[in-house]
């Protein structure tokens, strides 16, 4: 029997330039498919009144390590070298299955509440083969929609950042292929997450290429940011070894000479920005309109939150405040006009979005309100103070919302979040994720 959920008045901002917004429609869900999106819709189906709320595709964050969602804000002030030692060399060492659970669970809740749908988990954590076991059942048991990418083990600093030697285990991630992700159709799907040159020697990085194109899953690795990685010339040595392909993502890119920026999109490879993180740590100037300029799609991702929200609002407004600063500081020095390709808050709103899907490779199913993609969806309330009266909803949106007006949230067709409240056990995540805080900060006291 056809499951239907009709979504009704709202103010639907599709993202999809073919279908457009409507300051008053409806968005029709059948079986977890958008099957109709229009001003007024009559349908047989589950009617969620959405006066007075604007009606978006979910955020896609492109880059999040999930698993340290059991060390929130334990380096506030870090720089990125502090985060190399703060957290990769004290407290990863320490983690269990059951502390990776813990985090991934929590950590993947709270992205369903702050509307984040889709989220590529960045899962440098792999200590054992228990260890992506239990971050996969989390993702799975939080019905996200999410792209598992399986990095290397964190037990050195030394070992496994410091021109390593150590590839991540082959057969270890064929097994997790084999056994979670034998269709790439499902609502989880797999990707590698490797360290790159510089980090890791040519043999171990042609390595890991191999193993994911051997496995036909994308790459995501993280490139030219903060004072170290800003210097490696990753991308030109990811060229000089013919590692290039459109199934890459480039993760900060803070640092990229001109050369760089055109290898990247001649070879159609994808980036992610985490600009609250790149501002705040040191990773270098988030080059939102550097990767527009030549002719890419840039997305947002949170990265850590040991260091920053783990929300997109918050992303959203650092890269438009950040590129605008930039971009205002460099007109006032020349005496002319700022250009019109200023950044403007519908295009966040889009990097947020459309964006974020081309770049995790899932634009095919989510990432605007088309008819015929799966229902990833959110409903913001526009009636709250921090954002009424609504000029213009994709700024209402950019600007002024925040989490606590996340009201509904659907993946895949299924209601994730109703009337502000995560259809989860909320309590037990939390208590999981508070036991794994204590069990790692006592494990960091026996080892000092």
């Amino acid at each position: 029997m056809t499951h239907r959920i009709l979504l009704r008045a709202g103010h639907v901002l599709s993202m999809d330039p073919a279908v457009g917004d409507l300051p008053q429609g409806d968005v029709l869900i059948e079986d977890g498919r958008i099957a109709a999106v229009d001003r007024e819709i009559g349908a047989d189906a589950e009617v969620l009144d959405m006066t007075g709320r604007i009606v978006i595709p979910g955020f896609v964050d492109t880059h999040r390590h999930t698993w340290e969602a059991s060390i929130r804000n334990v380096a506030p002030d870090a720089t990125l070298d502090d985060y190399f030692v703060d957290i990769l060399d004290t407290f990863a060492p320490l983690y269990t299955p059951e502390d990776v659970y813990a985090a991934n669970l929590a950590g993947a809740l709270e992205c369903l509440n702050a509307g984040i749908t889709t989220l590529v988990d960045w899962s440098h954590i792999n200590n054992t083969p228990e260890h992506p076991d239990a971050a996969i059942r989390a993702l799975t048991e939080t019905g996200i929609r999410a792209q598992y990418a399986y990095g290397s083990a964190n037990t050195s600093l030394a070992d496994y950042w410091f021109e390593s030697k150590i590839a991540i285990p082959g057969e270890d991630v064929r097994r997790v292929r084999t056994e979670y992700f034998a269709s790439d159709g499902g609502l989880l799907t797999l990707a590698l997450a490797t360290r790159g040159p510089g980090f890791c020697v040519n043999d171990v990085v042609t390595s890991e290429w191999a193993l994911a194109r051997e496995l036909d899953i994308p790459i995501t690795v993280h490139v030219a940011m903060g004072r170290l990685a800003g210097r490696f010339g990753m991308v030109k040595q990811l060229h000089d070894l013919g590692l290039l392909g459109p199934d890459t993502t480039y993760v900060h890119c803070c640092y990229f000479s001109e050369e760089e920026w055109r290898l990247v999109a001649d070879s159609g490879g994808t980036v992610s920005i985490a600009p609250q993180v790149e501002t705040q740590m040191g990773h270098g100037w988030p080059p939102v309109m550097k990767a527009i300029e030549h002719g890419l799609r840039p997305s947002l991702s949170i990265d850590v939150v040991t260091t920053v929200p783990g929300d997109m609002f918050t992303q959203i407004r650092a890269a438009f405040a950040a590129e605008r600063a930039r971009v205002n500081a460099a007109s006032w020095q020349a005496d002319v006009p700022v250009p019109d390709t200023m950044l403007t808050a519908r295009q966040m709103l889009d990097i947020a979005t459309r964006n974020g899907a081309h770049v995790a490779g899932l634009e095919d199913r989510t990432g605007s309100l088309t008819p015929g993609k799966r229902a990833d969806i959110v409903a913001i309330d526009a009636t709250a103070l921090n954002v009424a009266p609504v000029h213009d909803a994709a700024a209402a949106v950019a600007l002024s919302a925040d989490v606590s007006n996340v009201e509904t949230v659907i993946v895949d067709g299924v209601v994730r979040k109703r009337d502000g409240r995560l259809m989860a056990d909320v309590a037990r995540a939390r208590h999981l994720v508070e036991e794994s805080r204590d069990r790692l900060l006592a494990a960091k006291g026996a080892r000092a």
